[in-house]
């Protein structure tokens, strides 16, 4: 981690944990409070919400702009701050991004630890998809480089997208706390709870130090693994995103980086039958054997967005990419 991440990393700052989802929940349950307030992304993973509400804490969603390669709304997330003064415990940033597949520049991750610099909020950092970056300009840059010690930050990550290892169950936070060591209790609390809760296997956690840190002949050859592993997301994506283009009635965000896409459907152009992104995913699955998922599942609810992803093969693409075509075609009004 230390070398993704560009930060000198102790052992005393990490938690292994039973994947990068029970991360989260360990740093989120030491982080909040009941009635306590978590921002996080909208759209964005569903199970930050889902852990927040489980201690009694509050979530409000802040709006990524999807104008922008989703982007942060500073301005939308300042008024969030003021309505809720004294009870903003973190904020959660998720780079690069389920389910946008948006991947931060630099200048914006600065931006964002700028923000919270002035604003005293610590960050929750979903890193889980890591180097799983592709495109012009995109580069996975961890936000706790860019802080380096401005802001605390809690990074949490693990083996199971960036290695295509989600069985194994093997993830970790970081704690890169503040010069002010802000996050000394929530630090002490987390490691506290780990001690009672099921950790990842042993035998799982005896693979990490080879496939983080891969000696001899076995460095190049996780080296070529890796970017081969970027092209073919990159060539599956471009196949899926440039086809689903060509649909009048969709608009397609192209992605930077993890496994997915989200699309936005034009209700405008749509027959009675499509009233909004559930009506959309339910009848293309009864019609065309295609599953996708509703934007509202993500907290994208102002326009009609379904996420699609993009690790299958060329041709299974291509075909689902023809059979919502299909779909859009048929319920277009003439």
């Amino acid at each position: 981690h230390s070398l993704e991440s560009g930060q000198a990393v102790s052992p005393d700052q990490v938690i292994v944990a039973n994947g990068c989802s029970g991360a989260l929940e360990l740093a989120l349950t030491a982080l909040l409070d009941p009635d306590t307030v978590l921002l996080v992304p909208q759209p964005g993973f569903p199970l930050y919400q889902v852990i927040a509400k489980s201690h009694g804490a509050t979530v409000v969603h802040y709006r990524l702009m999807s104008d922008r390669n989703w982007q942060i709304d500073f301005e939308h997330l300042q008024t969030l701050l003021t309505k809720h003064s004294g009870k903003v415990r973190g904020i959660v940033v998720n780079n690069p991004s389920n389910p946008t597949g948006a991947v931060y520049s630099q200048e914006h991750l600065e931006e964002i630890v700028c923000f919270c610099e002035e604003n005293r909020l610590p960050i929750v950092a979903d890193e889980i998809y890591g180097n799983l970056v592709f495109g012009e300009n995109a580069v996975f840059d961890s936000i706790a480089r860019v802080s380096s010690g401005r802001v605390p930050v809690i990074v949490a990550s693990g083996l199971g997208k960036q290695y295509l290892l989600p069985g194994w169950r093997v993830g970790w936070i970081v704690f890169f706390d503040s010069h002010e060591k802000a996050l000394r209790e929530v630090e002490a609390g987390a490691k506290r709870l780990a001690q009672v809760v099921l950790g990842a296997s042993h035998l799982a956690q005896s693979a990490v130090a080879p496939i983080l840190v891969p000696q001899g002949r076995d460095r190049q050859v996780l080296a070529e693994w890796k970017t081969d592993l970027q092209t073919k997301l990159s060539r599956q994506s471009h196949v899926l995103c440039d086809a689903l283009s060509q649909c009048d009635g969709l608009t397609v965000i192209s992605p930077q980086g993890a496994m997915y896409a989200m699309v936005k459907v034009n209700l405008n152009k749509m027959d009675g039958l499509i009233k909004d992104d559930l009506s959309f995913t339910q009848s293309l699955l009864k019609e065309e054997n295609v599953f996708v998922l509703p934007g509202g599942a993500f907290g994208a609810n102002s326009d009609c967005f379904v996420r699609v992803v993009y690790c299958a093969t060329e041709e299974t693409l291509l075909e689902a990419a023809n059979r919502i075509s299909s779909f859009v075609s048929r319920h277009q009004i003439r």
